[in-house]
């Protein structure tokens, strides 16, 4: 990076502010994420990554940036003339990881652990994200229709009450930091002493050190246990979603957020009717004198019972579109509608008087085959 200019690296202008630094940053640490990268450019977005962290690292300093804009790349060179930046063998898989937590809520303490910051966040590198759960659940189509709460039975890590999550009850002020939960470290360089600020290894950026582990969790500072929980299901949902619920998955460690809960919906087969999107479709019969003569008939639909006008002449395999009779959609207030396909059912046995009608139905229109039909 010794011939890469750091606010060209960013994009911000030399009299940027830590505010919009920090802000240039963050937009650029989300686009080259390793983790966005096709495969054939990771290690390009990877090197990308770490250049801008460096970057944003000495800019968001107010003493590394004023070396910086005095003497340019050379402040941060030693003698040899290799990187004394404070960033030689760093392991950049930490920062990499709290973006890949995806809420980029945490990003203060992310600009913190990188530039830093004043102590206040003591997450350290014990600090971790928990594991998102995963849970199915099977509706019907009524559910689909009108939502449903569902009670769900979770067993999952949770913080320990007799230590409050911490791994212990008593502990003592960490004698290397001296309780801040930073430890300095000093470099020289061609142009002095350079110190970089870091959490301390021996209590994980915590400031404290246990007397004792906790006989509840040992020490872990979570257990596993079964938690109820009510989950509402919106109408309009389809096969095969997802729903978030954020932070209902396990516990994280180490001052670490809370890692989500999947709901993926699973829908019953329905026997009556097929599902189109948010249309319904249902096929019905009709009756041979129905369909010639027309009527009202009654037709099942996902609400109930409702009226369906079947004109006079209706062919078999008709369809008729019922508004709003589908279902309800996940995105906006409408509804889908039902499709009816009538099929007109043929009787396999007669009276002797209804095969006398028929015959003499068909003696006063006589079918013609088909050629006579087109062109007779």
């Amino acid at each position: 990076m010794a011939d890469k200019d750091y606010y060209q690296l960013l994009g911000v202008d030399r009299k940027a502010t830590k505010e919009e630094i920090k802000k240039a940053y963050k937009k650029l640490a989300m686009k080259f994420h390793p983790d966005r990268a096709p495969e054939d450019k990771k290690k390009e977005y990877e090197e990308k990554f770490k250049e801008i962290s460096v970057a944003a690292s000495v800019l968001g300093d107010d003493k590394k940036r004023s070396q910086y804009d005095q003497f340019g790349n050379a402040a941060f060179s030693d003698a040899g003339g290799g990187s004394a930046s404070g960033f030689e063998g760093y392991d950049f898989s930490d920062i990499m990881s709290q973006f890949r937590s995806g809420s980029f809520g945490n990003f203060d303490d992310v600009f913190d652990q990188l530039f830093g910051g004043n102590g206040q966040s003591r997450r350290g590198s014990r600090s971790a994200r928990g594991s998102d759960l995963l849970q199915e659940i099977e509706i019907t189509l009524e559910d689909v229709a009108k939502g449903k709460k569902e009670l769900l039975q979770l067993n999952k890590l949770e913080h320990c009450p007799a230590c409050q999550g911490r791994g212990a009850t008593k502990f003592d002020s960490c004698q290397h930091c001296h309780g801040s939960g930073y430890l300095k470290r000093t470099q020289r360089t061609a142009f002095g002493l350079f110190q970089q600020t870091g959490p301390c290894p021996y209590c994980q950026g915590r400031g404290e050190l246990p007397q004792d582990s906790c006989s509840s969790c040992g020490g872990e500072g979570v257990l596993r246990k079964k938690k109820k929980l009510e989950v509402q299901i919106p109408p309009g949902v389809e096969a095969g979603m997802r729903l978030r619920l954020a932070q209902e998955g396990e516990v994280g460690s180490g001052g670490g957020p809370a890692g989500d809960l999947y709901i993926h919906i699973l829908v019953k087969e329905h026997p009556v009717f097929t599902r189109r999107g948010d249309d319904i479709e249902i096929t019905v019969p009709i009756s041979f004198t129905q369909a010639v003569l027309g009527d009202d008939i009654e037709v099942p639909t996902i609400s109930g019972q409702a009226q369906l006008k079947i004109p006079a002449g209706t062919s078999s395999e008709t369809i008729f579109r019922m508004r709003g009779q589908g279902l309800p959609s996940l995105h906006d207030s409408g509804k889908g509608d039902q499709m009816v396909k009538v099929r007109i059912e043929v009787p396999s046995k007669l009276t002797k008087k209804q095969i006398e009608l028929i015959k003499e139905l068909h003696e006063e229109n006589p079918s013609k085959n088909f050629f006579a039909r087109w062109f007779g």
